[in-house]
Formats: C-alpha cells, sequence, structure tokens
C-alpha cells in the first residue's frame, strides 16, 4: 500500500511539472507590450535618423522561434500615468486599449492556445521623474506600481489571454545613467547625487522584482488554465555584466560599463559632445547609451525569449503554472 502511495504520488508530480509551460511548437504569436527595451517601432525610426541599423529584440525572437510579431510596446511608457506620469504612451491608458480595439474589430486575430503575451516594463516608473526624483502621483509607491505590472496578466487574462512571460527589472544601477560614477548625459544634465541615486536604484529594482514574483506566485491559483513564466531579465543582465565574454562578441574591446553612443552634456544642460562607435564595434558593449541595452544584448534576450515561448528551458525562465 505504501508503495502505491508513493508511486502515486509520484505520477501526480510528474502530471503537474509536464503541464507547467507551453508545448514545444505550440506558440505561434507572440504579442509584446513595456517601453522602449522593447519598442519595436522607435528602433525603426532611429534606423531611419541616424542609420543605427539596429533590430529590436522581439523581431529577433520572433524569428529565431518562427512565430508572428504583434509589438505594442511604446518608448517612454509607464505602467499607467494615473501613477507614474509621463507624456508617452503608458501601458494601461494607450497600449492595452490600443490592442482591444484591433482585437475586436478583427485587424488582428490571436487564438488563446496559440499566442504568448510579454510585458517589459518598470524602468521609466522608478527612474527619473518618477519614483526616484518623488515626482509619482502623490500616495504612489513600488508597491502600487508592481501592482499595476501584474494585473497586466489578469486583464489580459479575462479577455481570453492564456500564455505570458513577464519580464523583470534589469538591474538599472549597472547602466551609465544610474550608476555611482555616472556622468551628465542626454538623460539628466542637472547636478544629483550618483552614489545615493545608485543605492536607490538598487533598492527599487531588487524590491520592485521581489514584489513581483511574490503577486504572481499569488495570483496564479486565481487563473486556471493559465500559463505564466517569469523571466529573469535582472539576473540574466547582471551575468552579462560580470562575464561580459560569454556574451559579447564585437570587434572592439568588450565593454560592460560603456556605451557605444556616449554623450556627454554640460551641467545644466546644452550641446552633447558624443562619441559613437561603429559597425561591429558596437557588439562590444552591453549599452548602446546611458540608459537602453545594445543591440547584441538584445539578441541574447531574444534568444532566451524565444526558447521559453517555444516551450525550451531557458536557464532565465521560470514556468510559475
Amino acid at each position: 500500500m505504501f508503495l502505491a502511495a508513493v508511486l502515486s504520488l509520484c505520477a501526480l508530480a510528474s502530471t503537474v511539472h509536464a503541464a507547467l509551460g507551453v508545448r514545444p511548437g505550440q506558440i505561434q504569436k507572440l504579442v509584446t507590450f513595456g517601453d522602449s527595451y522593447s519598442d519595436v517601432a522607435l528602433v525603426l525610426v532611429l534606423t531611419e535618423i541616424i542609420g543605427d541599423e539596429a533590430t529590436a529584440w522581439p523581431v529577433y525572437a520572433a524569428g529565431y522561434a518562427h512565430v508572428s510579431l504583434f509589438p505594442f510596446a511604446r518608448a517612454g511608457a509607464t505602467c499607467s500615468n494615473n501613477l507614474t506620469f509621463r507624456p508617452f504612451p503608458p501601458l494601461f491608458e494607450s497600449q492595452l486599449p490600443l490592442f482591444f480595439t484591433e482585437t475586436a474589430n478583427g485587424s488582428i486575430r490571436l487564438p488563446a492556445e496559440e499566442t504568448i503575451y510579454t510585458l517589459w516594463i518598470g524602468t521609466n516608473d522608478l527612474g527619473v521623474s518618477t519614483l526616484l526624483t518623488g515626482d509619482q502621483t502623490p500616495g504612489v509607491s513600488l508597491v502600487e506600481v508592481t501592482e499595476c505590472m501584474v494585473n497586466w496578466v489578469k486583464v489580459l487574462y479575462e479577455h481570453g489571454a492564456r500564455n505570458f512571460i513577464f519580464q523583470n527589472m534589469i538591474p538599472l544601477e549597472l547602466t551609465i545613467l544610474y550608476s555611482a560614477d555616472s556622468y551628465h548625459n542626454k538623460y539628466w544634465a542637472l547636478e544629483r547625487n550618483t552614489t545615493e541615486w545608485s543605492i536607490t536604484m538598487t533598492e527599487m529594482t531588487r524590491s520592485g522584482n521581489r514584489l513581483t514574483q511574490l503577486m504572481l506566485q499569488n495570483l496564479v491559483p486565481t487563473l486556471p488554465g493559465s500559463h505564466i513564466a517569469l523571466f529573469d531579465s535582472h539576473s540574466l543582465f547582471q551575468d552579462m555584466f560580470d562575464h561580459p565574454a560569454l556574451y559579447l562578441n564585437g570587434t572592439a574591446p568588450l565593454n560592460a560599463t560603456g556605451c557605444w553612443d556616449s554623450c556627454v552634456s554640460p551641467p545644466g544642460g546644452g550641446t552633447l559632445d558624443c562619441t559613437i562607435a561603429n559597425g561591429t564595434d558596437r557588439d562590444s558593449f552591453l549599452w548602446a547609451d546611458e540608459l537602453h541595452p545594445s543591440e547584441q544584448a538584445d539578441r541574447i534576450v531574444a534568444r532566451e525569449m524565444a526558447l521559453t515561448l517555444s516551450g525550451k528551458n531557458s536557464r532565465w525562465a521560470t514556468w510559475l503554472s
């Protein structure tokens, strides 16, 4: 009897484990939400303006996984302008309404079983002119911001979505903008205590990521039939920073602390003094500019995301359901 019970429990555990995540070959469509880190349209515009010829990670991921891409992420976005206002298309007041409009009028058709949804947001919610500098809506804290992020899953689930990848925040203190030895740049030309900013950003990204993880784990039992993966962007970028030789492959010396488009601003603003790397030298950098990942970093994100949405194993993704 005891052996039979043990075998039964093992079989049950195996069944539960097998139910985690999506099946290989199941996903045919990728829908992305978020900010500039996932904005396909922004990269196309910059390509036209400065000849960058960069490609955003969702485009790479869709190609790697052989799926169709439906991009809704927009540069400058926060989760909600009711919480952390910025004059850009936020997730809840712009991106989701546009998505619901296009699905309702038949512009796009996304069968639940073969579609997966991703969200990568938080950089603008936590950064300058929002939480970091105390410019959020009065009474709003990191708690409300992370609740907003996780609510994205619930809202889409209520509209029929079933497969999700939630990308947590990178260690923003590793970007030039929020590093302890930062300089005046196009994103912030005013005086500030760079050490304080770096410490605060470290605490906020780690706390925010832990909050979203706990909230997602708490949400899973309330969403039957859903498959939710937590993609650990934070650990991935920390590893790229710590071991650049494993990820960067450009023709210049590897550089995880600088960026290929570095623009120094005079204190208080003024004409930028920019140093720009060209061609394949750019793939030696972890950062494109003082805030954004390089195209090579995007390729790494895309590779791991493609593994995840394809039902394969990625070191950086964990299926919660």
